[in-house]
């Protein structure tokens, strides 16, 4: 399978597994508000995101991940720019090795726990996640008592691929190992049903890249997550 689309990942998945979350024309496309903040763009069309304009509100924030960035309208300005490492699961069979601590209950995550969710992530990372961006994909969580306290999901998915995304555990959570059995349940997931897994992780966070690295995951390339507002 060519990983070819994962160059333009927003723009691919709009275009295919996502395009009932698309607004848009045939050039330029963006997640329905409260869904995603990113926009995708054809890599075949180097004109303008002008036909996005009317999709677009006065101060919006939102991203354009890729190499190729066609001109912008005069009202959106890049306020920077975040290198990542985009990483991919080459060898399924290789995440096994982590599944055997049965000690931790791992739950779906629905409609009951969307302002949980929200909270969490918001607290750990916020800006890539909106509202209702849990109705991406699937979503799992790991619970003290009643308490959400790690969490992980799909974000954009695309013919044959699926992004891993919203890994994240409070502070006073971390080092138990919440984040790598999450994120092998997604996994292991998509290993069942031939979907290759990948991510996204800022090159500055060498900590997480030496996680994935260990789980199984290869780095493809380095990818720029531009954010851009709408003045």
């Amino acid at each position: 399978m060519s990983t070819v689309v994962l160059d333009n990942p927003a723009w691919e998945a709009l275009i295919s597994v996502h395009k009932g979350f698309a607004h848009g024309t045939e050039n330029a496309k963006r997640y329905r508000h409260g869904i995603l903040p990113f926009a995708g763009y054809s890599k075949a069309d180097r004109g303008s995101m002008e036909d996005l304009n009317g999709f677009t509100n006065r101060g919006e924030i939102f991203y354009i991940i890729g190499d190729y960035l066609p001109l912008l309208p005069a009202d959106w300005v890049i306020e920077y720019e975040l290198p990542c490492a985009q990483m991919l699961l080459n060898t399924p069979a290789s995440i096994q090795l982590h599944t055997q601590d049965v000690s931790v209950s791992i739950e779906q995550l629905g409609e009951d726990d969307a302002a949980e969710m929200f909270n969490l992530i918001s607290t750990v990372q916020p800006g890539y996640y909106n509202t209702d961006t849990r109705l991406l994909g699937t979503y799992y969580g790991i619970k003290e008592g009643n308490k959400l306290v790690a969490m992980a999901g799909e974000r954009m998915r695309l013919t044959g691929f699926s992004e891993l995304s919203a890994i994240c555990t409070l502070a006073e959570y971390t080092g138990r190992g919440y984040a790598q059995k999450l994120i092998t349940k997604l996994c292991n997931l998509h290993a069942k049903t031939g979907i290759i897994s990948f991510l996204h992780v800022a090159l500055s966070n060498h900590r997480a890249i030496r996680l994935y690295e260990h789980m199984g995951f290869t780095q493809r390339r380095t990818i720029i997550f531009r954010r851009i507002r709408k003045q």
